[in-house]
Parts: C-alpha cells; sequence; structure tokens
C-alpha cells in the first residue's frame, strides 16, 4: 500500500484511538465524580440523621426528666387528696384526681404477702396486676416502702420517689407510658401516676430524626429510603417478654428504631449491620431489589448513649443513566470528528508524498555506498530536515569507527564494574584475587579477604522502599572508601548488600582491628534526605595461605567466618577457624542424619513444665524437640534447627512435634479441673505460607480435641522482622480462632514498640540471659524489670524463662511476675517423666 493511502488511513486509526481512550477515560472519569459525588451526598445525609438522633435522644432524656419531677409533684398532690389507707379510696376519687392533674391514669400498688399488685387503678388493666417479674422495677418499689434512696441505676430518684424509664406497658402492651413511684410512709400503699402515649412521645415525634429523614427520601433525588437500625437487635429473633398475660417487645429491644425498612434484604443486611457495628467502618454493595438497581450503605455511629448503624438505599440506575447520555453525546461528536479527519488527511498526504519520493530515490544511492551523495535542502520543514539528516551522514559514518571503540571501552568498565556504586564486582574481584595470590607465591606475603554483609538490610530495604536501599548502598561504597583511605585495598561488590575487600601485608591481628574500624564506621548514622538511618554489618576474615590456598575456598572461609558472625547477634568480627571449618564440614552429614531422623520419627518431644508461683501449681509445659542420633550422640537444637530452616525440613519437623505434642495434652487434660496449656515454637519460615499454616494448626487441634485457648504458638522477635505485612495478618487469623500468642526470647532482637502496639500478642517471654544477670542482692535486674513494666503498660502476660537459682524466683515474684519456667523448678522432662511429676 503506498504511503498516499496508508497516511490517510493511520491518522484516521490513531484518531479513532485517540477519541477511544479519551471517550473511555471520560467515561470512567464521570463514573468516579458521580460515586464521589453520591458518597459526599451519603455522607452529609448519614451525618445529619445521626446528629438528629443524638439530638433526639438528649432531648428525649431531658424531657423524661422533666415529665418525672412532674410526676413526683402530681403525686404530692394526690397524697394530700387521698385517705392514707387504699380501703379508703375509691377509682371515683382516682378519676377525678386524674382529670384535675391532667394525667393519663393513676394506681395505687399494694405490698402483699409475696408481690407488689395493683389494688386501685383509673386503668382496669392495673387492677390485680402483679409486679414481681418486673425485674428491677420491683427492686424499686421494694427499696421505696423501706424508705431507702433507689439505686437501680435507672430512670429518676428524688426523695421517697422513682421514676421508671418510658416503656412499653406491661399491662397494656398497646400503650407506651412513663411513670412516677411515690412512698414517704403515710400512706399504705405507693402512688403511681403516669402519662401515656402522645403525653410522653410528643417531643420525639415533633423534634425526632422522623421528619429530617422524610424530607431527604422526598426531596433529593435518588434517595429511596433511610433507616436508623438497632445493630444489637436486628436480624435476631425478636425479644419477647410474657408479663401479666400479654406478650410485647421493649423498646429497647426493637430492631428498627427510625424510618422504614421496605427494601428487605435480610439475608445479607444483617451481616453488613452487624460488621458495620463491630469493626466501626461503613458497608455497601450494589444489588437488584424490587426491579431496581441499587446501592445499600450502612454507616456505623457511635452514639453517646447507644452506638447505632444508618442504612440509606440509593437508585444507581440514575448514575448509569447520567453516563449512558454523555456516552452517546460523545460518540456523535467523536463519529464527526473522524469524517473531518479522513478528509484533511487525504490532502496532507498528497502534499507529502512527492518530496519523499525525491528523498527515497537518493537515499538509495547512499545505501550502495556513494556516501558523499547530498540532497538539496532547501525546504525548511521536516523533509528539509531530513535531507540534511542525511547528509551528514556520511560524516556520521566517518566518525563510527572511533565511537566503536570507545564504547568497547564503556562495555568493557560495565562488565567488570557493579552499575550502583561503580566499585569492581564479582568477575574483576576473581581476576585481582587472583593476581593477588600469584604475587602472594612469589613474596610469601599475605593476601586477607573480609566478607562484610549488612544486618538487616532487607527489612531496610523493604521499609525504605528500594530505591531509597540503593542509595544507601551508594552511602556505605562511599563509606567504606573513606575507612580504608590510608590502607592499600580492593573493594568489590558481590552483589545484594554483600562486600568483599581486599588487603595485603597485613597479619591477624591487624586485619581484624582493620574490620572492626570498618564495622564502627558503618554503625555511624547515615543520612537520607536529612533522615537518621542505622546500620550494622557482620565481618568474615580468611586469610591466604594460612586459612585456604584455592580461590574459591578462600572465600568460601570468609563467608562461613561472615554467618557465624551473623549468628551471633551479627554487628561483629569473626576470623575463620577450625571450629567454624568443622561446623561447615559437619553440615552435609547433620543435614543427612535429620532427614532419615524425620522418616524413621526419631525426633523426641520433651516438655518443659510452666510453675504460677502464687498457686504452686503447674498450669502449662513448652514442648521442646530433641534428637539423639545414633553416631552424633545428642544433637543441640541450636546446631539441627537452623539446619531445618535453610533446607525446609522445618515443616516436617514442627508436624512431628504437633501429632507428639498435641496427642499427649489430649491425654493429660482428661479429668483434669484445671487443664493444662501447651506452647510450640514456630519458624519465620513457617509464616511463609500463612493460610496453610492456620489450616494445620485447626486441623490438629480439631483432631485432639484442644481447645485454642490452651494452645499457644511462641515467635522469635526477628520472625516479626520478616515478612512483616503477612505475618501480622497470620497472627491475626490465629488470634480470631482464640490462640495464644507469645514473642520469645524477648529483648535480645529488634522489636518495635508499634510493632507490640499492632500485634494481637498475649505473653512477652523474658529472656533467660536477662534472668541469668540479677545477682542476690537483686543487682542487675533493670532489664528484666523493664520488660515486666513494659508487658503490665501493654496489658499483656509476661512469662520468665530459665529460672535456675531462688534468689531469681525472689526477685521475679517482688515483682508481681508469678509465671517462671527453668531448672529451679524442672528441666525438660521426657512425656513418661512429665507425667509423673503431674500426678504428684
Amino acid at each position: 500500500m503506498s504511503i498516499k493511502k496508508k497516511l490517510p488511513l493511520i491518522f484516521t486509526i490513531l484518531v479513532f484511538l485517540i477519541l477511544l481512550m479519551n471517550n473511555s477515560l471520560h467515561f470512567f472519569r464521570s463514573k468516579q465524580q458521580l460515586l464521589d459525588y453520591n458518597e459526599s451526598q451519603i455522607n452529609m445525609i448519614t451525618q445529619e440523621v445521626a446528629f438528629q438522633v443524638e439530638n433526639a435522644k438528649k432531648g428525649s432524656l431531658y424531657v423524661e426528666d422533666l415529665i418525672g419531677r412532674e410526676l413526683r409533684t402530681a403525686s404530692i398532690a394526690i397524697q394530700k387528696s387521698l385517705p392514707a389507707k387504699h380501703e379508703d379510696v375509691t377509682n371515683e376519687q382516682l378519676i377525678h384526681l386524674a382529670n384535675e392533674l391532667m394525667l393519663s391514669h393513676i394506681t395505687l400498688l399494694v405490698k402483699t404477702e409475696d408481690d407488689i399488685v395493683g389494688v386501685k387503678s383509673t386503668d382496669p388493666h392495673e387492677i390485680n396486676m402483679g409486679t414481681k417479674g418486673w425485674g428491677y422495677w420491683y427492686d424499686a418499689f421494694e427499696q421505696l416502702l423501706a424508705l431507702t434512696p433507689v439505686n437501680v441505676e435507672k430512670g429518676l430518684t428524688l426523695p421517697h420517689y422513682w421514676s421508671g424509664p418510658i416503656e412499653v406497658a406491661s399491662s397494656n402492651p398497646d400503650h407506651v407510658d412513663k411513670w412516677g413511684y411515690y412512698y414517704d410512709g403515710s400512706t399504705n400503699y405507693i402512688i403511681d401516676p403516669y402519662y401515656r402515649d402522645n403525653a410522653v412521645l410528643e417531643y420525639e415525634q415533633n423534634f425526632g430524626p422522623g421528619k429530617i429523614m422524610t424530607r431527604f427520601t422526598e426531596e433529593l433525588e435518588g434517595i429511596l429510603e433511610l433507616t436508623v437500625f438497632n445493630p444489637e437487635r436486628f436480624g435476631d429473633e425478636k425479644e419477647v417478654v410474657h408479663l401479666n398475660g400479654n406478650s410485647y417487645t421493649r423498646l429497647s429491644a426493637e430492631p428498627i428504631w427510625y424510618g422504614s425498612y421496605n427494601y428487605h434484604n435480610e439475608q445479607i443486611d444483617v451481616g453488613l449491620i452487624k460488621t458495620a457495628a463491630k469493626s466501626g467502618e461503613t458497608q455497601s454493595y450494589r444489588t437488584t431489589l424490587d426491579g431496581k438497581d441499587i446501592q445499600k450503605t450502612f454507616v456505623p455511629i457511635q452514639g453517646n448513649h447507644e452506638p447505632f448503624v444508618i442504612g440509606l438505599v440509593y437508585d444507581y440506575g440514575l448514575i448509569q443513566t447520567q453516563l449512558n447520555e454523555e456516552l452517546k453525546e460523545h460518540i456523535l461528536l467523536s463519529f464527526i470528528f473522524m469524517i473531518f479527519v479522513l478528509i484533511i488527511s487525504f490532502i496532507f498526504s498528497r502534499s507529502i508524498t512527492k518530496p519523499v519520493e525525491y528523498v527515497v530515490e537518493r537515499v538509495n544511492e547512499i545505501a550502495k555506498g556513494d556516501f558523499g551523495k547530498t540532497l538539496k535542502a532547501d525546504r525548511k520543514d521536516e523533509l528539509g530536515i531530513l535531507a540534511k539528516n542525511v547528509n551528514a551522514l556520511s560524516i556520521s559514518l566517518k566518525t563510527y569507527v572511533e565511537n566503536l571503540k570507545k564504547s568497547n571501552e564503556v562495555i568493557e568498565f560495565q562488565a567488570l564494574h557493579d552499575p550502583l556504586t561503580n566499585l569492581p564486582n564479582r568477575r574483576y574481584f576473581q581476576e585481582e584475587l587472583t593476581k593477588r595470590i600469584e604475587h602472594s607465591k612469589r613474596t610469601g606475603e599475605n593476601v586477607t579477604i573480609l566478607f562484610i554483609d549488612l544486618d538487616r538490610f532487607k527489612h531496610l530495604n523493604d521499609s525504605l522502599g528500594h530505591t531509597k536501599g540503593d542509595e544507601l548502598l551508594k552511602l556505605t561504597a562511599n563509606r567504606l572508601k573513606e575507612a580504608l583511605v590510608t590502607t592499600k585495598h580492593f573493594i568489590t561488590r558481590q552483589g545484594g548488600d554483600e562486600f568483599i575487600i581486599l588487603i595485603e601485608k597485613v597479619n591477624k591481628v591487624e586485619s581484624k582491628l582493620l574490620a572492626e574500624k570498618i564495622i564502627l564506621e558503618l554503625n555511624k548514622p547515615f543520612y537520607l534526605n536529612e533522615k537518621k538511618i542505622y546500620l550494622n554489618a557482620s565481618c568474615g576474615i580468611s586469610i591466604y595461605p594460612e586459612h585456604h590456598t584455592e580461590i574459591e575456598n578462600l572465600i568460601a572461609s570468609s563467608d562461613m567466618a561472615m554467618y557465624s558472625a551473623k549468628k551471633d547477634g551479627g554487628n561483629k568480627v569473626v576470623m575463620f577457624n577450625d571450629q567454624i571449618s568443622t561446623q561447615g564440614k559437619q553440615r552435609p552429614l547433620i543435614e543427612t542424619k535429620l532427614r532419615r531422623a524425620l522418616e524413621e520419627n526419631k525426633i523426641s518431644v520433651y516438655y518443659q513444665p510452666k510453675f504460677d508461683t502464687n498457686s504452686g501449681k503447674i498450669t502449662g509445659m513448652e514442648a521442646l524437640c530433641r534428637w539423639k542420633d545414633d553416631e552424633l550422640g545428642w544433637v543441640s537444637p541450636d546446631l539441627f534447627i537452623p539446619i531445618a530452616e535453610e533446607t525446609g525440613l522445618i515443616q516436617p519437623l514442627w508436624e512431628q512435634i504437633m501429632v507428639a505434642a498435641c496427642s499427649q495434652l489430649s491425654q493429660w487434660n482428661k479429668g483434669r479441673n484445671s487443664p493444662l496449656t501447651l506452647a510450640i515454637n514456630f519458624s519465620a519460615r513457617q509464616f511463609q505460607e500463612p493460610e496453610q499454616l492456620v489450616r494445620q494448626i485447626r486441623r490438629y487441634l480439631t483432631k485432639y480435641q484442644i481447645a485454642p485457648e490452651l494452645f499457644e504458638i511462641e515467635i522469635t522477635e526477628s520472625t516479626l522482622l520478616n515478612h512483616t505485612h503477612r505475618t501480622i495478618s497470620t497472627l491475626h487469623s490465629l488470634k480470631e480462632i482464640g490462640i495464644h500468642i507469645s514473642i520469645d526470647d524477648f529483648g535480645t532482637g529488634f522489636s518495635s514498640l508499634s510493632y507490640l502496639k499492632k500485634l494481637p500478642i498475649d505473653c512477652l517471654k523474658i529472656d533467660k540471659s536477662f534472668i541469668q544477670d540479677i545477682n542476690p542482692d537483686f543487682s542487675n535486674s533493670e532489664i528484666a524489670e523493664t520488660i515486666i513494666n513494659l508487658a503490665r503498660s501493654l496489658r499483656l502476660h509476661v512469662i520468665a524463662e530459665g529460672v535456675e537459682l531462688e534468689h531469681q524466683r525472689d526477685f521475679l515474684q517482688s515483682k508481681n511476675c508469678t509465671l517462671m519456667q527453668g531448672y529451679f523448678f524442672s528441666k525438660p522432662l521426657s512425656a513418661e517423666e512429665f507425667y509423673e511429676l503431674i500426678q504428684k
């Protein structure tokens, strides 16, 4: 197809795509604006309704107290107008007094042998009416008759008088009354005047939220219905009271307080209303009811008196109708514009194709090798610029070889250097190390490798963002250069947050001092956008030829020494030694034997009791895994647990511990009045698959019939620093089940107080190192006491582990830390030994 035809087609398609994107963008923008407007309108309405509801409730309570005081005044007037004995009073006298005092009714209540009953009343339903089943009302009557102030904490209490809250009349549930009760000992009856129906409900009818709710639904387009729900009762079976032969629902138990509920969808609405009330967050959904496309929104209000939920039904179809109208207009305008573009593009294509043909002819000649060929460049438009550029092509080709040479130099530099820090990279390091070792063979000089890895850099990188993390790595590289400015060195970045430094002509002591100096320099604060960032680093040292003569082994030795520094807490320097070498060689053997032990189910579970020193009883135990190999003997958990985590064996190891420990707990708790609890340590590795972890725990607890509150998971502070959001979400899921969560070895890691406030944890376990530091005179106990106070301020339980001496127990008891475990009470026991202990 020729350019003459292609240009109009391309322009037309391009314009079509632009218009399509513009119309789509406009459609979604308009939709969002309408939704935002709808949301703001809903917020305005719900705020106004909530304000009216709160005002109505406040006003109703105020008016209710005024009515109560009026009824007391009426009671005194009644007392002065009637005989002191109810036998001498007639119903006609009561009717006359009720009319005179503008009361709805008057009832006289008398104490019988086992009840307080109505004996005289202007309301026939009140005569012979018993009150014993009225709850706190009956308590109030007895306190009045005893001439003591009423203290039922409901209604209004005045001298010799109590006024109950507005409520449905149990003698005649068709009415709502406000009662007063007066007794000063001068009569043998309680005087009970009361107002009925409109007399007590007039305030709320006139000043309640009903009118404004009606106005919103009538005047605002799209608002179909407004409802004020009682979240405690909506959707539940009605609470029906049966008294005096009548059945009715109390006002406070009504599921809907104001408004109507015509758009019924209880199956969904009940859950969303309760969720909104519980979480404090607005809930909404779209559906079709009664042939209308509607949106239901439920807004929780934490009222001053009682919480409630405002429900709003919006006609969502109005939004779609308005969007459809706008879309039609844009499509019509787009069609007209495309026709115009098509015509213009045909005219334009003809004006450009002719000079293009000329350019094509000349370019073909240059392509054949005639680089000196030039074009006439009289035009001042883009074609003229194109002609000039073609003319410059021959000159550009002349300089191409020179530029290619420079490019090769750049490529070579990039191949040997890290693009982020411009330090030599791994490949350059290998070449340089080979040269220096060859030189060392001739001169006998040492070659020292410092392998440096930043501690917790992944956590910093995740929290600061990768851009800031890269800036931090650049600053680290510069800091390393500054620290070695007086030493002959060769710094490389191996990748990630790892750096290797080559140093010559230094001995063991000098190399370690130099490494410690570097670590101290890296401990100084870094500044990113005026924000202080602190780093720690671990360093491993290996020396040629003392430690190894082969390059790969020499690097591996410094790497192993660095990991040894990390395992020892980090932020330190470790020189490679035989022990590290032995551990490195022993690791494959331990891994192989651990796999076999798991396959043959040879992992044992021991139990260390937890004691409550107040009661002197065992409250539970911590499950600990133990492994005795036929060849290696007892293998320390500190040795095989890290291997299990790194190789993925931690999951089958954990499953064997869960099966054994849960089975034992289920057996030991049979018939116990105070069931034991079980604590099991969890690895950070297990939180990488949170959903599977929660399912497995549920399965084990169900299988062995263990109540969730008897099960406790223990995690270390380092677990919180990895997979933070995923870990916190998993802990919340476990907490919802009812499982308890403890932070083990607390105080030895890097926990943030903000984490402790957000996490759903129940208990802090004080690390044994802080307990064992406590002296007999209770000195050197500041850290332990601080953790106890911290736990108390955060309303957490606290347990001390590693209690081995009597004075340690006495100190903890003096600080009200009564949950302990340690050799002072008992060493970890086998299942048989633990059973014998709890039997005693």
